[in-house]
């Protein structure tokens, strides 16, 4: 029969034991999840990387444990987001396409971490740790053009600016066109494609020319370029339409509303995802128009009435609903 004090003794370190590994699992379980957003831009920029910082800062305020990388060079990218693997973080979200075919490569060595890149998935199959997002770029700019033309006063043409010549930028500007041309006969849609993100003189160029052209509202899709196509609006006497954030007030009397991407949304969406055990890797998150985009115009709610008059919010709002229901499908109107 065996020792009862020691076989008492074994119990109770037994329990002891059960116990501690109790109370670690616990607080393990409560351990916040720690999340690291990467970002080729710098978190001033008024619009992309701006707004998916604020994003990560809803995050950290929500008890989630942040970081993030600002200005990230093409040739560094590898080696900050398998930095910020090795340390642990449990989700890093890569913030614009540079990140998707890298992701493709860096996540099946990294199994129990999750990785979200901002871009439309690959071809192909992608691992169950990587998560993509469509951010209904074509069906905004779509949008943006069927409520220029309708804002134009010439009823002549309108135009955009793009920044980086790349094929999403490229769709954009097409879409952009198509918008334009099927809501209003006789408005010709004009674009630029400046070739870079980051130049206010080649925006305001492009502006120009196309005002010069005949176009009398201007859209863009590319950050400090884009904000030189606002400045290029105002010197040519156009309207414009802001992009990515709300740009009322860099041209107030000018932009007539703004269409801004939820992109704060987006990266707390992908955060809870994980914190709640339900993130979707593998595939494409498609969110509609109408939750990945927003209309604002400042104090004056979504558009302002000096600009954009009650008959033209009225017909755009009707395809905007449209676009957001899926009763436009823009892929069937520029292919």
């Amino acid at each position: 029969m065996p020792n009862r004090r020691a076989f008492l003794f074994g119990l109770t370190a037994a329990t002891a034991a059960a116990a501690l590994l109790s109370g670690i699992g616990a607080a393990r379980a409560a351990d916040p999840v720690r999340v690291a957003l990467i970002m080729t831009g710098p978190i001033t920029d008024g619009g992309w990387a701006q707004l998916a910082y604020e994003g990560l800062q809803a995050l950290k305020a929500k008890g989630f444990v942040t970081a993030y990388a600002e200005n990230v060079a093409q040739a560094n990218l590898v080696q900050v987001v398998e930095g910020y693997a090795d340390d642990g973080y449990d989700l890093i979200i890569g913030h614009g396409y540079e990140f998707g075919s890298a992701f493709l490569e860096i996540a099946p060595e990294y199994p129990d971490q999750k990785f979200f890149a901002s871009t439309f998935k690959p071809e192909g199959e992608a691992p169950e740790n990587l998560g993509f997002i469509d951010l209904a770029y074509y069906d905004a700019s779509y949008g943006a053009g069927a409520l220029a033309a309708l804002i134009s006063e010439k009823g002549k043409a309108v135009g955009f600016v793009g920044g980086g010549d790349n094929p999403t930028q490229q769709r954009m500007m097409a879409c952009f066109v198509a918008g334009a041309q099927l809501t209003r006969e006789g408005v010709k849609g004009l674009g630029v494609i400046t070739g870079d993100y980051d130049n206010a003189g080649r925006g305001s160029e492009a502006a120009s020319a196309m005002i010069a052209n005949g176009a009398d509202v201007i859209w863009h899709g590319a950050n400090v370029t884009g904000l030189g196509a606002i400045q290029g609006a105002v010197a040519g006497g156009a309207k414009a339409l802001g992009c990515y954030s709300d740009q009322t007030s860099v041209a107030p009397g000018t932009v007539g509303a703004s269409f801004v991407m939820n992109l704060g949304w987006m990266v707390e969406q992908v955060g809870d995802s994980v914190a709640a055990g339900a993130f979707k890797g593998g595939e494409e998150w498609r969110p509609k128009v109408t939750e990945m985009w927003s209309l604002k115009a400042g104090e004056h709610g979504d558009h302002d009435s000096a600009l954009i008059s009650e008959e033209a919010w009225s017909a755009f709002q009707k395809i905007w609903s449209g676009l957001g229901s899926g009763e436009i499908e823009v892929s069937k109107l520029a292919p």
